[in-house]
């Protein structure tokens, strides 16, 4: 029973956090710099999330030739730069994957 309580708890506090946001709309204006510095936040979260896999083999930092994920990576980048091209990306960045794995 107690395990019922505590997701209850954790139900209602995930409610109440998600709600406070949508019922201070209107009622608060976050200041400039903090809306200037907004456009960032996906890229910086996104990159947090994928740079470690890039440079991570086995729980090790590589940041050599041993590591394909990481050339594969620098690949996609260089493609989703210069093209801008989603599926491009995408698609560049397996391809290198797997020819480099082969190699």
């Amino acid at each position: 029973m107690n395990l019922w309580w505590l997701m209850l708890v954790c139900g209602v506090i995930t409610f109440g956090i998600r709600y406070s946001f949508i019922a201070a709309e209107g009622h608060y204006q976050p200041p400039t710099w903090f809306r200037r510095l907004l456009p960032f936040v996906p890229i910086a979260a996104l990159t947090a999330i994928a740079a470690p896999e890039l440079a991570l083999v086995q729980g090790e930092i590589i940041l050599g030739g041993g590591n394909p994920r990481l050339w594969a990576g620098l690949v996609a980048i260089i493609v989703a730069a210069l093209w801008r091209n989603t599926l491009l990306t995408i698609g560049c960045g397996f391809l290198a994957l797997f020819a480099l794995q082969r190699i």
